[in-house]
């Protein structure tokens, strides 16, 4: 029998974390603590700019997220091409969230685009969205996962909160490196199953996995296999013990960059 993970409020969802090795499947979501809740219009603000230049937004100390209000359009550039629309919830009904890497501003510095990573294939696509299409909020959470020291460090504020061991992919199934963000967070209803009481959903997606479900997306998530912990079994995910997981479930907003190295 396939666990299935249930939201704070349920929501429905077929499979989304196929792709983290376990024989079984996800069934539901969690929206609850998104890092927009409460801002969700608030945009980054600034003193002097350059008007039609795109500037970088974000330090080592802080990063931004936007979340789509109602329905957004990524475009290659702005004013460009359309390459992928996106509705207020993703498919999995949790609320559609960007990393924000940069921002062009008007004449009197009010945004007008952003540059963000999408939550697509391939790994680390950007796109321009329209300001007005997403609310925007500062994020002072980041988390830095170590492959060949299967290690994951968690920084608040630009200080170490957390260093703690993991499993990662195998070496045919590798998880990914690159920059990425928190863009989902999934409860299973089996808080004993392979997912143990939560999943991180990143950006990330299975370089080998194309075909599972959902192009096969990376989470971190528990286990109900602590044995794994420190080993190289996954089929990408990245696994931490149940009581770190939990921790770090209570203290990563969406939208938290993610960054994955060898």
């Amino acid at each position: 029998m396939r666990p299935r993970l249930r939201p704070l409020v349920v929501l429905p969802l077929a499979g989304l974390l196929a792709g983290c090795g376990a024989s079984t499947r996800p069934a539901a979501v969690s929206g609850a603590q998104t890092v927009h809740e409460a801002k969700q219009v608030q945009q980054p603000k600034a003193k002097q700019c350059r008007a039609g230049v795109a500037q970088p937004l974000g330090s080592g100390r802080v990063a931004f997220a936007a979340v789509v209000l109602r329905h957004a359009q990524a475009h290659r550039r702005p004013d460009g091409r359309a390459i992928a629309s996106f509705g207020r919830l993703n498919q999995n009904g949790f609320p559609t969230t960007f990393g924000v890497r940069a921002v062009i501003r008007a004449r009197d510095c009010r945004p007008l685009w952003y540059r963000v990573q999408l939550p697509l294939r391939p790994n680390g696509v950007t796109g321009y969205v329209r300001a007005a299409e997403v609310g925007v909020d500062s994020v002072r959470t980041r988390i830095l996962v170590d492959i060949s020291s299967r290690r994951l460090t968690f920084l608040r504020k630009g200080r170490v909160v957390m260093r703690t061991t993991v499993a990662v992919g195998s070496s045919a199934t590798p998880t990914p490196t690159g920059s990425f963000y928190v863009n989902q967070r999934l409860i299973p209803d089996d808080t004993s199953g392979p997912f143990g009481p939560g999943a991180i959903g990143i950006s990330a997606f299975s370089n080998v996995l194309t075909g599972w479900t959902q192009g096969g997306p990376v989470a971190i998530h528990g286990t109900n296999e602590p044995s794994s912990i420190g080993q190289a079994v996954s089929n990408g995910c990245i696994r931490v013990a149940n009581p770190i997981l939990r921790r770090l479930f209570a203290s990563t907003p969406a939208g938290t960059p993610v960054l994955i190295t060898e």
